[in-house]
């Protein structure tokens, strides 16, 4: 659904960005701004900021920005529209009217929630009275306390056909919608309709507002076909949609961006109850891609936590082919294998919480398992098995859409196959001779295998010449030109980023109109990565910094060596616009100037690396062509600079240093 920006704008203008976040994080007053711990990246000193004038928060530790909505979905993994909904209700705001709608659908579902709520409240009264006192025997012996059968609303459908429809008729409620709920068996063959659920433990399943949905429910009894029975699909339920326990799971998931998946009701309980509050279960069905995509809503590594039976393996091995089209970057799932015999409700009772946390910190990534699963199928001895073991894996990989996601499995597994090759160079045969015999000719000794081939080294030495040795003359031009104590401290500094720090320590006045573009800024080196989030920090809690009191700040924090370090490094002719004295107009255009050139550089590094991926993966003609473009354009743009620096050079090619400071 689409929303009238001035209906948003309504909604921000009454609800502050620190009221909304202050619910997650604690705020403390910071000038005309709030600052607090991130709530996306776990820190010990204060890099979140918080502008009730301007709208918006900014983590400088995880680079989240964005405005009241955008929190609410970050933290609680909401859609928009969830969002919005949220927070309109919260300030008082009418929602829009919906398009219209065909009104008997609508009327039909309403009923339906008001029919699956009843039922829900009518099994918790069940497994209160005395007709519930065999499951609560069950409850109890599965070590569950009064607080978490509370909030999980679990109930007791009792031993009868008719019980539960004889309470719904009482409230109004038709034979036809006790069957649309799947509440009811019913059909032109069945004579009289029936309950579906009877003696059996209920657990409610809910939909992400919270609302009844469905039902799931544990047979008492041991002789039944269904040890566990689901409700059927519905016009409200779809079992490859949901999961048990999104709604509460939730919140606690973006806590600790963290997800955990079981297979059963009663592992989500136990875990919920053992401290795990994040745990999900699909139900009663392999996991689909929907339920992929909903959970990585709520954290983008989900753990899924698998029988280390061969059952549990050959459940992962159906979750990987499931999961691998839909990867993307940053979002993919973990493996859990717990103790043979043992599901997380059996480990949390026997061995304790502690366990648990112990086989989740040893969850190992998708590719472990798919390497796992390949590698178990057939032997992979001899060049031949190898080239089919190859083969199975790049097929499944090729069927991940996302294209960087599946380069780098592609290179993953080609280093993993080749690895593999290397290992099984033939050993010494017991017996056989090696080396020399009584002086006669030299026999093939098998004591020491011969390293393979580098190809790939090969083919780069094709690609880039030969190497140099960098002196004085031919110094790598993507290197700075700096002092002793700085190329000592800072290794492989690129010359324009040095320059850009060097502008903002005497400039900080460019940070009011472009705070946004520094954010963004990809530096090579991590010092002059952390300077820039201080130097932003900095900013946020005082703005309109001058030079001295950027200075005095600075030299307070962890990064004051770096700051000493980046004022004393050397400074062309053409780089004047860098030094305290440059006018505003030159340090201006320079700055956009320069800040143009390291984009550029950036993009076309991140050419590079696409364009060497796409040589060694295919090694066609094309790639390799434009594979050399690509490095034609940098030595251009390297040369260039080279030039730059030259010029500026007196001619007894003494640099000319200029100390800050």
């Amino acid at each position: 659904m689409r929303f009238n920006p001035n209906f948003l704008d309504e909604i921000r203008a009454r609800l502050p960005v620190s009221q909304v976040v202050g619910r997650k994080v604690a705020l403390k007053k910071a000038g005309r701004e709030y600052r607090g711990l991130s709530p996306f990246k776990t820190e010990k000193s204060p890099s979140f900021f918080v502008n009730d004038q301007k709208g918006f928060y900014h983590c400088f530790a995880s680079g989240e920005h964005g405005d009241i909505f955008t929190f609410l979905m970050k933290t609680e993994g909401l859609e928009f529209p969830e969002a919005v909904e949220r927070l309109a209700q919260e300030a008082g705001v009418p929602m829009p009217k919906q398009p219209e709608r065909n009104v008997a659908d609508e009327d039909q579902r309403d009923r339906l929630y008001r029919l699956l709520e009843a039922s829900a409240a009518f099994f918790e009264e069940s497994l209160r009275s005395g007709l519930g006192a065999e499951a609560r025997r069950y409850i109890e012996k599965r070590g569950l306390q009064h607080e978490t059968v509370r909030a999980f609303r679990l109930g007791f459908a009792p031993n009868s056909r008719t019980a539960l429809t004889a309470h719904l008729k009482g409230k109004g409620f038709s034979l036809a919608d006790m069957a649309s709920a799947g509440m009811l068996i019913a059909g032109s063959d069945i004579p009289e309709p029936y309950d579906r659920f009877r003696n059996r433990v209920m657990f409610p399943i809910l939909d992400l507002k919270g609302r009844v949905i469905a039902f799931g429910g544990r047979a008492l009894e041991k002789d039944v076909p269904a040890k566990y029975l689901n409700s059927p699909e519905t016009p409200l339920f779809h079992k490859g949609h949901t999961l048990f326990n999104a709604a509460r799971a939730r919140s606690a998931a973006h806590d600790k961006n963290r997800v955990i998946v079981v297979e059963g009701y009663m592992d989500v309980v136990a875990l919920a109850e053992g401290g795990f509050a994040e745990s999900v279960a699909p139900l009663g069905t392999a996991l689909t891609e929907d339920q992929v995509k909903l959970l990585w809503r709520f954290a983008p590594e989900p753990t899924l936590c698998f029988d280390g039976d061969s059952a549990g393996r050959k459940a992962a091995d159906r979750a990987v082919e499931v999961a691998l089209p839909w990867l993307k970057p940053g979002h993919s799932l973990g493996f859990a294998f717990l103790p043979d015999g043992l599901d997380p409700d059996d480990l949390i009772r026997q061995q304790g919480a502690a366990a648990m946390s112990d086989a989740l910190s040893k969850a190992r990534p998708l590719v472990d398992v798919l390497w796992d699963r390949e590698l178990r199928a057939a032997p992979s001895d001899t060049p031949e098995q190898r080239a089919a073991l190859e083969a199975r894996l790049f097929a499944l990989v090729g069927t991940i859409q996302d294209a960087t996601v599946r380069s780098h499995y592609q290179r993953e597994l080609r280093d993993r196959l080749y690895q593999l090759g290397r290992n099984r160079f033939p050993r010494p045969m017991a017996g056989l001779p090696t080396g020399r015999q009584g002086g006669g000719i030299a026999q093939a000794s098998y004591a020491r295998p011969v390293a393979a081939p580098d190809w790939k080294a090969r083919d780069r030495a094709r690609l880039n010449g030969p190497e140099r040795r960098f002196t004085k003359k031919n110094n790598a031009p993507e290197l700075v030109n700096a002092s002793p104590e700085l190329a000592g401290h800072m290794q492989s500094v690129l010359p324009r980023e040095a320059l850009i720090m060097k502008t903002l320590l005497n400039h900080p006045w460019l940070i009011d109109e472009h705070s946004e573009a520094i954010a963004v800024i990809e530096f090579s080196s991590q010092p002059l990565t952390a300077l820039r989030d201080e130097i932003l920090a900095v900013h946020a809690r005082q703005n309109s910094l001058d030079r001295a009191s950027l200075g005095t700040q600075l030299s307070k924090s962890g990064v004051a060596k770096v700051v000493d370090l980046v004022a004393r490094t050397i400074t062309h002719i053409s780089d004047r616009f860098a030094e305290p004295d440059a006018s505003a107009t030159d340090v201006e255009a320079a700055w956009n100037h320069i800040l143009a050139l390291h984009q550029r550089q950036d993009a076309l590094g991140r050419a590079l690396k696409a364009a060497e991926e796409a040589w060694y993966r295919d090694c066609t003609e094309e790639a390799e062509t434009h594979l050399l473009d690509i490095k034609r354009q940098i030595a251009r743009e390297a040369s260039m600079d080279q030039m730059d620096t030259e010029i500026d050079q007196p001619a007894d090619d003494t640099p000319i240093v200029k100390r800050a400071g």
